[in-house]
């Protein structure tokens, strides 16, 4: 009975009941998860299910589907998840991720080595992907404009010390892996416990190591650059958090560890062709790499590069020359002369390039850069997962940049072939 002698149907939450269900009726037929799904069907992943040491015959648990990890990943990457803590949860409280999964169990941990684990298969699925796009004419390679995009590492700007307090923690580390060592036989500590100190302790010690094998990078590359006489101000400092952070300027104009992050944009329809991660804060000499990157995946180069002024240093534009790249990137006034103006310094490729970006069409077409690589960097800063890095180290960086643009790319295509 309800209030005031009311009869109603009260709430009863502890009477079980069965209900039909079904996971595939619980999208739409026209679902960006069932578009995607079709597309990672079509994709080649036997690099990732090679890697798979459960077989036929072979004793051992089965793994989960590498082709439901592809497409989790690439589906939380478009909806802008990035901690695979909160793709698990989605993949039990999202009715899209549950499909995607299908009945496959996964867990926080299973993502996350997935996620990072397979750069090369990553690399081979990124030239698949534009193959696809290069047979449907969406990609042209006539116009390509790269731009580099400063990503927070997962290092704070305190975890950097000086060679000497690195080598005092080196030596602390060591001998605290021996007095773990030493505990070992002792009843009174948990055997798991035992082993997580020691797991910590070498850790530990591993972080210190390569703390000074960054240290040591820094020094090579500041004799290198440091010339004439030239001191650098300060001390090199490594992280002990993420060895191959480098602190650079950010787009807040502070400084802080990040990486490099490098995309070349299509400009037919705004696909991603090439990525690259680098700890150099500077975009100087990043663009002949990244050419020779679409060349190896797209079979041929741009026609013409358009790239910021930071990439016009002399031996790139050499380079690009050299290559048969038409170079269009701006060129700075210096000491009141006319920047579009040949010098009596410039090489050949120097002086064909400002005499370009002073005529009409070369202005024209420069115009296209701002609007290629500034919205693929706002989109994957903003809307995808760039914003912050959560793991470490270049060559799991350049993992999440790739599932970025493969993230990116797939959504494009899905939007010209007017399919979602």
């Amino acid at each position: 009975m309800g209030q005031s002698g009311a009869r109603v149907v009260e709430a009863d939450r502890s009477q079980l009941q069965l209900r039909p269900f079904d996971l595939d009726s619980t999208i739409p037929q026209d679902h960006r998860a069932r578009l995607l799904w079709r597309a990672v069907e079509a994709l080649d992943l036997a690099a990732f299910y090679d890697r798979i040491k459960a077989r036929v015959g072979v004793a051992g648990r089965p793994s989960g589907d590498p082709k439901v990890f592809v497409a989790l990943w690439l589906y939380a990457t478009m909806d802008g998840v990035g901690p695979a803590r909160e793709v698990e949860r989605l993949c039990k409280d999202h009715r899209a991720y549950r499909w995607i999964c299908g009945g496959v169990p996964v867990n926080y941990h299973t993502l996350s080595d997935f996620r990072v684990d397979h750069g090369t298969a990553l690399d081979e699925l990124m030239t698949q992907v534009l193959a696809v796009l290069m047979e449907s004419k969406l990609i042209t390679l006539q116009r390509v404009a790269q731009d580099g995009l400063r990503v927070r590492a997962s290092a704070g700007s305190g975890s950097f010390r000086r060679k000497k307090k690195l080598k005092q923690y080196l030596k602390e580390a060591r001998e605290h892996v021996e007095a773990v060592k030493k505990q070992a036989d002792d009843p009174a500590v948990n055997a798991r416990v035992q082993a997580a100190r020691a797991r910590a302790a070498r850790e530990r010690e591993d972080r210190v190591k390569a703390a000074l094998g960054a240290l040591k990078e820094v020094e090579e590359k500041r004799r290198a650059e440091y010339t004439g006489g030239r001191k650098p101000k300060g001390e090199p400092r490594g992280s002990m958090t993420d060895a191959q952070a480098r602190k650079m300027r950010m787009a807040n104009g502070g400084f802080s560890p990040g990486y490099n992050v490098q995309f070349a944009t299509d400009a037919a329809n705004g696909v991603i062709v090439g990525v690259s991660v680098t700890n150099n804060g500077s975009d100087s000499g990043q663009a002949p790499p990244m050419i020779e990157q679409i060349e190896k995946r797209a079979g041929k180069r741009p026609g013409a590069y358009l790239v910021d002024a930071a990439y016009t240093d002399k031996k790139s534009v050499d380079k690009l020359a050299e290559m048969d790249v038409t170079l269009y990137g701006s060129v700075v006034e210096r000491w009141g002369k006319d920047p579009f103006k040949p010098q009596m310094t410039d090489s050949a490729a120097v002086s064909a390039l400002r005499k370009r970006m002073g005529s009409a069409e070369g202005k024209e077409i420069y115009k296209e850069r701002s609007q290629l690589s500034e919205r693929v960097n706002a989109d994957v800063r903003t809307y995808r997962t760039m914003d912050r890095m959560l793991v470490r180290g270049t060559g799991k960086v350049l993992c999440i940049a790739l599932w970025n643009a493969l993230a990116l790319n797939l959504m494009r295509w899905f939007a010209l072939t007017s399919i979602s």
